[in-house]
């Protein structure tokens, strides 16, 4: 009897074992949190997504140059979340802020894939640089690529990102939770095409569990105008990246008062972003609790300027303090600013 109740009992013990294995194994990479870095990159754009199960991605790269300034901090941030690949890096566009720090950062951690909207098309001669030092990469290394066309589901693990716009082109249709007539297309003036390549951004809505995030890159007021207007046809969000740093090219009220984001961050430098008119549509965005911003902007002064528990870099030395959200499934987040401690929660609603 003792032994058939130690079978028993080793049997249950068993299963209870594998029964654990089997959710690490197979349900634990949607359990746990997002983690996404703000890298300062001097007024360009480095963004880090690392998943629950340590799945990456990086949308942009920052500046070349400067001893590789932007690409140690990218690193500096891949390390803090516990990775040493990143396994896709987006690039928004080709301007030499989002697309120049590519080799820099190739040199330093390994990289899977590259995702893009295709060919460069404009012929500023920095641009045609950084295209031209980006497509060498591609071809001395081994790297996958994907270009990427407005609709698109990429493939990256846990999250779920849809391509809004790229070269150009934009979502055919209203995503889920859009499709309504846009009432703030009225107050927003109507702006000649963009010919460069901020008009072709690849921008994405990232979805982690109920949470929706917004990165159109640097994509410009008239193509905000004709995603948005006269139907909307992206939701309401949970995180907005500041478009093109907080410059007034892009943030019409077309789009940001009709997504309504709950939390905006805007990379901006100190002396390149944080333009007054965009700073201040941000902060009267319906519905809006908070504005983030990885530096002081010169051009805001005093009266453009969020309060400094909120602001990663102040007045004095490049420090490169960066802005971090850890976000849940249910759509609850927090945001935490390396510089001041400061952290604030913004639970799921």
């Amino acid at each position: 009897m003792m032994r058939f109740l130690g079978g028993v009992l080793a049997r249950v013990a068993l299963a209870v074992a594998v029964s654990w294995a089997l959710a690490s194994c197979c349900y634990g990479a949607t359990k746990g949190s997002l983690q996404i870095y703000f890298v300062d990159v001097e007024g360009g754009q480095a963004t880090l997504f690392v998943t629950p199960s340590k799945h990456s991605l990086l949308v942009d790269t920052g500046w070349p140059g400067f001893d590789g300034r932007d690409a140690d901090r990218i690193v500096a941030a891949a390390k803090d979340a516990g990775i040493s690949r990143i396994d896709y890096v987006l690039l928004t566009h080709y301007h030499v802020d989002h697309t120049g720090g590519v080799p820099q950062l190739a040199a330093r951690i390994p990289i899977g894939t590259f995702i893009d909207h295709g060919p460069n098309r404009e012929s500023n001669a920095e641009t045609v640089k950084a295209y031209d030092a980006y497509q060498k990469v591609l071809a001395d290394g081994h790297f996958e690529h994907i270009v990427a066309k407005a609709g698109d589901v990429l493939p990256i693990p846990d999250l779920k990102v849809t391509v809004v716009s790229a070269d150009g082109e934009l979502l055919k249709e209203p995503r889920a939770g859009a499709g309504k007539a846009n009432s703030f297309c009225a107050a927003s003036e109507k702006r000649p095409a963009d010919e460069t390549e901020n008009a072709r951004s690849l921008g994405v809505m990232l979805g982690f569990g109920r949470l929706k995030i917004l990165d159109l890159g640097d994509l410009t007021w008239d193509k905000e105008m004709e995603l948005m207007c006269p139907v909307s046809r992206v939701e309401h969000v949970d995180l907005l990246v500041v478009s093109h740093h907080g410059w007034s090219q892009s943030s019409s009220p077309a789009l940001v008062d009709a997504i309504s984001p709950r939390v905006a961050i805007m990379d901006n430098g100190a002396t390149k972003g944080g333009s007054p008119p965009v700073w201040q549509v941000i902060e009267k965005a319906p519905g809006l609790e908070d504005l983030w911003q990885l530096h002081y902007s010169e051009e805001g002064g005093v009266a453009n300027n969020v309060a400094e528990g909120k602001i990663a870099n102040l007045h004095g030395p490049d420090a490169g303090h960066s802005l971090k959200v850890t976000a849940h499934e249910d759509g609850g987040f927090e945001v935490y600013n390396s510089r001041s401690g400061v952290s604030k929660s913004y639970p799921s609603k």
